[in-house]
């Protein structure tokens, strides 16, 4: 006998889901008002902490900064006046990836302004 015991019966490990996984943000930005930047930074903070998220970019027009999870707009520029917190978008994220229900946000941090 060569101790072999023949096929196992063990199930194949899960695969890791990365978070994120199955979420997908599309950002509308005013490329001509410099929101390429903002764009940017929170996507790569995004891409952070979510690294298996889709993020896709799509201009837009004047003074848009417009972001939608899964097709529902969850932020918007022009109806707020100004950008998301970060923090904020990672908890919308957050609520999507477990399937709960989400809600609009409504906090945003003023545009820089020179004097």
């Amino acid at each position: 006998m060569s101790g072999d015991l023949g096929p196992t019966s063990a199930a194949p490990h899960p695969r890791e889901i990365e978070p994120g996984s199955g979420v997908r943000i599309v950002v509308e930005y005013c490329e001509p008002c410099g929101f390429e930047a903002t764009y940017l930074e929170l996507a790569s903070a995004v891409k952070e902490q979510y690294p298996g998220i889709e993020i896709e970019s799509r201009l837009g027009g004047t003074g848009a900064f417009e972001i939608e999870i899964n097709g529902q707009l969850v932020f918007s520029k022009l109806e707020n006046g100004g950008f998301p917190y970060e923090k904020d978008l990672i908890e919308a994220i957050r609520r999507a990836s477990n399937g709960e229900p989400l809600e609009k946000i409504t906090n945003s941090r003023p545009p820089c302004i020179i004097l």
